[in-house]
């Protein structure tokens, strides 16, 4: 069974927490967004039943599952990609929900105001936004899932969740969008670090990150703007 992903072309986004997790579990997939002449809202307004709000959705054939952490749900019970057992389903759902929390945050440091105006319009509102972020929200986040890797279960239990996969993306993004303040955090939270780095080194991720699949952030949730990042 090949899944038909549905995503913005050109950009890795909400949808790249779902799409490494595809990767990782080696799970088959089309990149429908990317066909020439996809036309992703024309794809949408075509479902009749379940339609999504918005990219990204998974079509199995069956289902049309959207929201991010829905698709990483469906996978992990689907294909494994989550621990037997419902406390260790939901304890991942929850940490995925979490993440996504965080990157909801993140995109509202360049676009506190209103996501359809252009960020020029909003830079004063966005600096105090960011540094509010920076300061207060990054940190806790990080106490949080430090606490989480401590855990009986870790994130995944005795191998790799879409909790951790999507925990990579995370990482990554905050990295590339504030990597100032990420690197004064990163001694403080160097576990965390080195979990981001040991999924980085999951063999099953190698071959997407040489491709062209694997698109740099820019333009999407995790944008690098030098006012709004700060070592503090």
């Amino acid at each position: 069974m090949t899944y038909d992903f549905w995503y913005w072309p050109g950009i890795p986004g909400r949808g790249e927490f779902a799409r490494i997790a595809l990767e990782a579990g080696g799970i088959p997939y089309r990149e429908r967004g990317r066909d020439e002449g996809a036309d992703v809202w024309a794809k949408r307004d075509s479902y009749d039943a379940t339609p999504p709000y918005a990219p990204p959705w998974l079509d199995t054939g069956e289902l049309v599952i959207a929201q991010t952490a829905n698709i990483c749900l469906f996978l992990g019970d689907e294909h494994g990609l989550a621990p037997d057992g419902r406390k260790g389903r939901l304890w991942t759902h929850q940490l995925m929900l979490t993440i996504m929390d965080v990157t909801a945050e993140a995109h509202d440091t360049h676009h506190p105001i209103a996501s359809s105006a252009y960020y020029d319009e909003q830079k004063d509102a966005a600096a105090r936004r960011a540094e509010q972020f920076r300061k207060e929200r990054i940190p806790k986040f990080l106490v949080h899932f430090q606490k989480a890797l401590g855990t009986d279960l870790l994130f995944g239990g005795v191998t790799w969740s879409y909790a951790d996969t999507g925990f990579y993306v995370l990482m990554s993004g905050l990295c590339h969008a504030f990597p100032k303040r990420m690197a004064a955090l990163e001694d403080e939270f160097r576990p965390l670090f080195a979990h981001r780095d040991r999924i980085a080194k999951l063999p099953e991720l190698q071959d997407y990150f040489k491709s062209e699949r694997c698109l740099p952030f820019g333009e999407g949730i995790f944008r690098h703007y030098p006012e709004l990042d700060g070592a503090d």
